[in-house]
């Protein structure tokens, strides 16, 4: 049993790859022939979690728990300039309220003052609401101002495995999930400047305790009582230009690495990307007023458009609300 739903996943990833390659024009010659899956002792090191990072099947799959102990993570045994980034994750079920998972990348141990970030952050609820996926981009130490944007989902991330995805290029950043386009940043000196992260990093997992802020903004916790939380993680892809953690140069030819910086959305794809904004979107810092009375410079454009669908505090409003029949917020 074991190994058909390790083949199943597999062809599942497999497909999703194709559908971002050739969505992007790219034949089989070019960046999918170079993306394979690794097992964790190929690419990642435990960073912290002792027992509470377990190997499985081989060492393809992870699972990370939190109890009232600790919590776990791992990083990759590279660091990387540019490439795609994956894994399938399937969430912690029932009561996870307080409960954060991570996936991300970042370079905070070699640039303590400016280093850059890339996350997808999973921020659990309480029983029968359902887990929220956030986004975030720092560069060059910009984290005095946060870029986050927070989503719904289409399905229930507790109850099966779903890719996650990043791709980083010279120009671009885009996140996936399953496939899916869900947030397009795109490099600009006049708008974000020096804060399009740019500096090789490491890829991250962790799970941790985030009672403080990550469930209504503190006010439900971890409840140790239905621990441990587990998150799993499979099917790891790092596939990118692994640089000298010393002197930064990078072990990608010149070809390889534009492979990365040709990549672009299609026209199907910016569809997919802003149908899914439109309808599982729930906070912007774009449209956080409160946040920023003047807009940052790469959110000026699409402020006003905002004012009939989103709170001041950047939350999107429900439909009773829009159509002015209560005051409820999806938050």
């Amino acid at each position: 049993m074991a190994s058909s739903s390790s083949s199943s996943s597999l062809v599942t990833l497999f497909s999703l790859l194709c559908f971002i390659c050739f969505s992007n024009g790219f034949t089989s010659t070019n960046i999918l022939d170079n993306i394979q899956t690794v097992s964790f002792d190929e690419g990642y090191t435990q960073l912290f979690g002792d027992t509470n990072l377990m190997l499985l099947s081989d060492g393809k799959s992870v699972h990370l728990s939190l109890d009232q102990r600790t919590g776990a993570g791992f990083a990759s045994q590279d660091l990387y300039l540019h490439g795609f980034f994956s894994a399938s994750i399937k969430l912690p079920s029932d009561y996870a309220a307080g409960v954060v998972v991570a996936f991300y990348m970042t370079n905070g141990d070699l640039f303590e003052k400016n280093h850059d970030e890339l996350d997808f952050e999973f921020l659990g609820n309480v029983r029968g609401k359902e887990w929220r996926v956030q986004t975030n981009v720092y560069g060059n130490g910009s984290t005095a101002v946060g870029r986050e944007e927070r989503y719904g989902l289409w399905f229930d991330p507790t109850e099966a495995f779903h890719h996650y995805s990043i791709l980083w290029n010279h120009d671009q950043i885009i996140f996936y999930i399953d496939g899916i386009p869900i947030r397009e940043i795109i490099r600009n000196e006049s708008s974000m400047g020096g804060a399009f992260p740019s500096k090789p990093m490491s890829l991250y997992a962790t799970i941790w305790d985030g009672s403080n802020w990550a469930t209504s903004g503190g006010r439900y916790k971890v409840n140790y009582k239905f621990s441990p939380y587990i998150a799993k993680f499979s099917d790891f892809v790092l596939n990118g230009c692994a640089v000298n953690p010393v002197d930064h140069s990078s072990a990608c030819d010149k070809a390889e690495s534009n492979n990365y910086n040709t990549i672009s959305l299609s026209t199907k794809q910016k569809y997919a990307m802003q149908s899914f904004r439109n309808k599982y979107m729930i906070y912007s810092y774009c449209y956080d007023r409160k946040r920023y009375a003047k807009p940052l410079k790469e959110c000026s454009s699409n402020r006003r458009e905002s004012l009939k669908s989103y709170r001041s505090n950047g939350v999107k409003l429900s439909k009773r609300h829009r159509h002015g029949a209560g005051n409820s917020a999806t938050i």
